[in-house]
């Protein structure tokens, strides 16, 4: 099989397809997503995401055969309470991960229930709506530790060479408390600090994210990091690896920066 890239994505507010206003301002992002799948080598084995939305205290790998839906937002439009992705889950592919974390002596266990967060579930829809395309999640570790998600993303190298997508999902920017203009300035600011930080060589990029709050408005951007921290994940499974800008808004909510990042080459 071809190596697969792997990707940072800024995957948009709530569950945004399903509203037409929302789609509308998201088409960028739409069309981003439509892109990753023309890009790729060929048609993935399976996905693999790591969503900003779902977190554990050690590294959980999702297992389940039909994973269900998980609506992890609140004051949407009923509707989008119903919608479901129907993707088949990869429960073998998703041992084979679990083997590989634990060989890398990281802390992961095994979870038969989770279902699929709207970090995971929007991006998969965009790229495949036919949900034909078998779809699973690990978790973040909470804590949040650049170094111990750059090690998972380490580990987990070797399924790019298996056919699997890994997708780190979450959002170059994070303050749902800041959005309008007050969000211009500190969202640049730290996209600009990205882009030069992942543009650097192998070594310098990883240590650049390690002590990425030494970032300009960092704190500001991302109160928690729950939403940056997929990067390090995508980042560390294509370490060696060439980074390249593949979405880039600007005024998203008023005032929102925005990007994605591939790697791969």
């Amino acid at each position: 099989m071809t190596q697969m890239p792997t990707y940072f994505i800024s995957h948009g507010g709530g569950p945004w397809p399903w509203m037409d206003d929302w789609r509308a301002m998201f088409a960028n992002l739409e069309e981003s997503f439509r892109q990753m799948v023309r890009d790729l080598p060929e048609r993935p084995r399976a996905i693999l995401m790591i969503s900003g939305h779902w977190e554990d205290d050690s590294f959980a790998v999702m297992t389940s055969a039909k994973p269900p839906m998980v609506y992890d937002y609140n004051g949407f439009p009923k509707h989008t309470y119903d919608v479901v992705y129907p993707a088949p889950g990869a429960p073998d592919i998703a041992a084979r991960a679990a083997d590989l974390i634990r060989a890398a002596g990281l802390p992961v266990r095994l979870d038969t229930t989770q279902g699929f967060d709207h970090g995971t579930f929007v991006p998969a829809y965009v790229m495949y709506p036919e949900a034909d395309v078998p779809l699973f999640q690990i978790s973040l570790r909470k804590g949040y530790d650049p170094a111990d998600h750059l090690a998972l993303g380490r580990a987990l190298a070797p399924l790019r060479d298996e056919g699997v997508l890994i997708i780190g999902s979450g959002l170059s920017y994070h303050n749902l408390r800041l959005f309008g203009p007050g969000a211009k300035e500190p969202s640049e600011a730290f996209d600009a600090w990205l882009t030069t930080a992942l543009a650097q060589a192998p070594e310098l990029r990883s240590a650049a994210m390690v002590g990425w709050e030494s970032a300009p408005f960092a704190r500001i951007c991302h109160k928690e990091e729950d939403h940056l921290v997929p990067l390090f994940v995508a980042l560390g499974a294509a370490e060696g690896a060439k980074a390249t800008k593949v979405y880039h808004d600007k005024g998203l909510f008023g005032g929102v920066t925005a990007s994605s990042w591939r790697f791969d080459g």
